[in-house]
């Protein structure tokens, strides 16, 4: 079992894929993955991140990415826990291996990130109480501090009624996923 953490450029990464020396492990959420994703990585997000079975990736270098590099810098401990012989991370994750020029799948059918959706739907609902509250009633301005306080209840507890609901829309759970 490895105890560091090496960062890898894309260019050796991809080099690595292309002679199978290597499984990439993407840890973003699974709306993130369903949206873009490098071809060939395998779907490990850090909220149910132990429930993969790493076993299957023994003898091969493992490497961890997300959106830009924060996520697994931070999730270090958890990644040098998955018990995997040589573990690296893609330096500045998606967003490096898209600036060195290295290709993605896209699939323009899968809906936005859920914390997208959510500042979209909490923006317009702050706004437009912004706009009742001045144009009609100072009672509309109440709309604006309740998403405020679930904004807040959300960034303190982690947890976010918003997103809760936006994930069971229809739109969030399209066939070809």
């Amino acid at each position: 079992m490895t105890t560091a953490i090496s960062k890898i450029e894309p260019e050796v990464l991809n080099g690595w894929l292309i002679n199978d020396e290597a499984v990439l492990i993407d840890i973003r959420d699974p709306d993130e993955f369903a949206r873009e994703r490098i071809k060939g990585a395998f779907l490990a997000p850090l909220s149910h991140f132990f429930e993969t079975n790493f076993n299957r990736f023994r003898g091969k270098k493992v490497v961890f990415h997300c959106a830009n590099g924060t996520r697994t810098q931070q999730a270090s401990n958890e990644l040098l826990g998955s018990g995997c012989s040589e573990v690296y991370i893609l330096n500045n994750g998606m967003d490096g291996w898209k600036a060195a020029g290295l290709s993605t799948f896209i699939n323009k059918k899968a809906p936005i990130s859920i914390m997208r959706q959510v500042q979209i739907v909490a923006g317009s609902l702050m706004l437009l109480g912004v706009v009742l509250g001045s144009s009609v009633s100072p009672w509309f301005y109440s709309l604006s501090a309740m998403v405020g306080a679930g904004l807040l209840f959300a960034g303190i507890s982690g947890t976010c009624a918003m997103a809760s609901l936006l994930t069971h829309l229809p739109y969030n759970h399209p066939a070809d996923q």
